[in-house]
């Protein structure tokens, strides 16, 4: 659903800048004050924040306490990249009092922290950073301190359950990293008393409500929304080496758009998504991208750019190695490659129009930088060399010293034979042969068989030699020529190793000295990627560019299409939407089961959530207006209804939306009520369309699909301007007057079009303006496959409910009933033994013949 922050309860408010409002009624303004309590009120210190943040394994988890109306925001789990980005972003936006964090963290939240710290001339003010135990940011107990806290926006009358399930409603205690922030800035709170330092101790902060926080241009979605729309969706790996821990991405939205080329790519479309904004210059600056490569003439240019993408790899990991100094050989070659890619990218965008900004951006930042690294390494590494060894080494021509070792080593063997052939003749006789070899970092070493006599450690002795060792029934000496020859050659390999690595240090220090320039090649080049990736996907399932209107104040789809369900059906019904203007706010969709509502519902949503990404969208036509946030609550096939406890879940979503509805918010509802009572349902979802429509102008565009049809035969919704029914049978009345179709409408009803063929009812699949005459249950269970006496029975008992009439059981269930009754009675009496003296027949007649007598009768 898409929902605009509104004060439940309260006049309809506009929520603060980069905030999505779920706050709690607030106190009336109290009316005649005094120009001396005014100037009293501007004299009060300026409000202070307070904001904890935790990072782990990507993702960032945030909420701040706000002095200036008690209010605590929070921002549901972000992902963020190792640089904070989106932290940094937060701080500049709130520009917090104090940053509160666990002394536990990873290094590069301490980085990013101890670089905040040391801005000395931060405008207006550095925060202070606050480091609490890490036991503070527990999950349960953070848990705990949430649902344990004195707010005063709850009732005291409110049971522990009720409390629990309505600050679940406000809450996302499924993001865990914003519940433990929540926790710890509680537990800061209460430490450092902000605002009652002066009050007793037994006088709590005061807590307002909660606000859900958004930064300026995102769209706020919740993970609700991800998994029922399916634009993401994990499945087990078919691998059976990976089944216990591998997952894939199954069939989604994610998944038929990621056709990205290099890792970094894949990570950032997942960042979009994740991060949907309604920033119009980012959006259409995506848009001109993957139109641009849409046109025939750039299709070859499209998949020489993706060849040279596949070629950006894990920079980031490479040059932490290189200040680690574990950098591995085939770090080297990927670097190497990486690039030469890059200039490859350059080269081709500066060939491209550079009225593109993506195109001018890596014309102009793929600087010579590039092809100095690319040179250096190119003229120094000697790939083939180094796979060889296994190590770095360098090329010929690079250190005459290290060519001159190498030359000499490379001569040593035969030199060494004949070193050995002058040793054996000053050996004892008995000696058939020997040989000379070198071992690093021992040496030359003398080389003799083991002879039949030499068996204790005394007979390895030979005059003129140091004995060494014993190795594989050889012995090793060392002699004055060997001793000549270390004194002479020394210690090759290692000389030449040592010399190696102090040129591999000198060449890392040139490559980091330019990181910065890898830095933004990873960044372009995996945009680029992503909206190449965009673009292929366009082409091949027929997109078209969507319209950004900030006027619109809603969403046109014309001719819509679902972009998972055209996939798997044969053929594909599209439907137009519309909401805003005059075209009303809320849409109510009747219809029988299986017509088409919930996937038009989702296609309205996933339409809309890929235009906020600024990806070309399944329609012919789309214009989006300003949307700032996405909530659902769809019935899924695939879930199983549990009764009260599914409900009270169901209600949990839908509150979400309640709470933080906005005027530029989509709200998508399916299902409404399912797993409770019909009346307790039908009662819930027309309080909700009330409260919305109360709102007027502030009310958000909802989409609602229901089977409660009896919302408009009772005229549960409230009759006047703000409703217009569309399509009903002739001479319909609302209240005491015709309806007016020239009022201008808030609401309107639709319905799936269907046909009735004999005992057939054919589906077109099509929104059409009305309301569904009747559910059709009979045919779907039909269709379901359940028997035909069930289908009957059904249809009698729904008949004789509307009628109001008293509903009878069947008269041959019935006898056949009695007739089992009687024979147990009489199987009963045929088993008694009157001889038996245990026997009681009163006790007999009270519990086994009366209770039996009465289904019988």
């Amino acid at each position: 659903m898409f929902s605009v922050g509104t004060i439940p309860g309260g006049t309809p408010q506009s929520p603060e800048p980069g905030a999505a409002s779920a706050s709690f009624p607030s106190l009336a303004p109290v009316s005649g004050r005094g120009e001396a309590e005014e100037e009293e009120d501007n004299e009060q210190e300026p409000a202070e924040i307070y904001l904890c943040a935790l990072w782990t394994s990507g993702y960032l988890g945030i909420a701040y306490y706000d002095t200036s109306d008690s209010t605590i925001h929070f921002m549901p789990d972000a992902p963020d990249h190792e640089s904070l980005k989106l932290l940094q972003r937060v701080l500049d936006e709130i520009n917090p009092r104090s940053v509160v964090t666990s002394a536990k963290q990873d290094e590069n939240m301490t980085r990013f922290l101890g670089k905040l710290a040391s801005q000395e001339h931060r405008e207006p003010k550095r925060p202070e950073i606050v480091f609490l135990p890490s036991v503070d940011f527990g999950l349960e107990i953070s848990k705990q301190r949430l649902l344990a806290g004195n707010y005063s926006f709850i009732p005291d009358s409110m049971t522990t359950t009720e409390k629990i399930l309505f600050l679940s409603s406000i809450i996302p205690f499924d993001c865990l990293l914003t519940v433990r922030a929540l926790g710890g800035l509680l537990k800061f709170l209460g430490r450092r008393r902000i605002g009652v330092e002066l009050e007793d101790y037994n006088v709590s902060v005061p807590i307002l409500g909660f606000k859900k926080f958004v930064l300026t241009h995102l769209v706020s979605i919740d993970q609700d929304t991800y998994s029922v729309l399916q634009i993401f969706k994990s499945e087990s790996h078919p691998s059976v080496y990976k089944v216990a821990s591998g997952l894939k991405e199954g069939l989604s939205l994610f998944g038929i758009l990621n056709r990205c080329h290099c890792k970094w790519g894949q990570k950032l479309l997942r960042l979009w998504f994740t991060r949907p904004t309604h920033d119009l210059g980012e959006l259409n600056s995506r848009l001109d991208v993957i139109q641009f490569f849409l046109l025939p003439q750039n299709l070859d240019m499209a998949q020489m750019l993706h060849r040279l993408l596949g070629h950006i790899k894990n920079v980031p990991l490479i040059l932490k190695r290189m200040k680690l100094s574990h950098t591995k050989v085939s770090d080297w070659q990927v670097l190497y490659k990486t690039v030469y890619s890059a200039l490859g990218l350059r080269d081709a965008c500066r060939s491209l129009p550079q009225s593109i900004q993506l195109f001018q951006d890596i014309a102009q930042e793929f600087s010579d930088d590039l092809h100095h690294i690319a040179s250096l390494i190119g003229k120094v590494v000697d790939f083939e060399g180094s796979l060889a060894e296994n190590r770095f080494t360098v090329l010929p021509n690079i250190d005459p010293e290290i060519d001159e070792k190498k030359r000499r080593l490379m001569g040593l063997p035969s030199f060494l034979t004949e070193v050995a052939r002058k040793e054996l003749e000053n050996l004892d006789s008995r000696i058939p042969s020997c040989s000379v070899i070198y071992i690093p970092l021992i040496g030359f070493l003398l080389c003799i068989p083991r002879l039949p006599f030499m068996v204790e450690a005394s007979d390895f002795e030979i005059e003129g030699l140091d004995f060494m060792f014993l190795s594989e029934e050889k012995l090793h000496y060392r002699s004055a020529r060997t001793k000549e020859l270390d004194a002479l050659l020394g210690d090759l390999h290692c000389d030449i190793r040592d010399q190696e690595t102090l040129l591999m240090y000198q060449l890392q220090c040139q490559v980091l000295a330019r990181a910065a320039v890898l830095t933004r090649v990873l960044d372009l080049a995996s945009r680029l990627d992503v909206l190449l990736a965009l673009a292929s996907a366009a082409r091949d399932y027929g997109y078209s560019r969507p319209l950004y209107s900030p006027q619109l104040l809603g969403v046109r789809i014309l001719n819509g299409r679902h972009p998972l369900m055209e996939l798997c059906a044969r053929t594909f019904v599209p439907n137009s939407a519309e909401c805003g203007r005059d075209k009303g706010r809320i849409k109510v969709i009747t219809g029988p089961n299986s017509s088409g509502k919930s996937i038009y519902l989702k296609q309205v949503g996933l339409i809309t959530f890929m235009a906020l990404v600024g990806s070309f969208v399944p329609a012919e036509e789309a214009e989006i207006g300003a949307v700032d946030a996405i909530f659902t609550r769809i019935h899924s096939c695939e879930s199983i209804s549990l009764g009260l406890s599914t409900f009270m879940i169901d209600l949990n979503q839908v509150a979400k939306a309640v709470n933080n509805a906005t005027k530029q918010s989509l709200v998508l509802i399916d299902e409404f009520g399912k797993g409770t009572n019909t009346v307790d349902g039908l009662a819930l979802l027309a309080a909700v369309l009330r409260h919305w429509l109360a709102l007027g102008p502030m009310c958000p565009h909802i989409f609602v699909a229901t089977n409660f049809l009896s919302l408009v035969q009772l005229q549960l919704l409230p009759q006047g301007p703000l409703v217009q029914y569309l399509g009903l049978a002739k001479g319909f009345r609302a209240g005491s007057r015709e309806i007016d179709d020239t009022l201008s409408p808030c609401i309107s009803f639709k319905t799936m079009e269907t046909c009735e063929d004999g005992d057939d009812l054919v589906f077109f699949y099509q929104v059409c303006e009305g309301i569904a005459n009747a559910s059709h249950a009979s045919y779907t269970a039909a269709q379901a496959g359940l028997p035909g006496n069930l289908i009957a029975r059904g249809k009698e008992v729904s008949d004789l409910i509307r009628s109001g009439k008293p509903i009878k059981p069947v008269k041959e269930l019935l006898k056949e009933k009695q007739m089992e009754n009687c024979q147990t009675l009489v199987d009963k009496f045929l088993k008694l033994d009157l001889e038996d003296p245990n026997l009681d027949l009163d006790i007999f007649m009270s519990q086994e013949v009366l209770p039996a007598a009465t289904g019988i009768l």
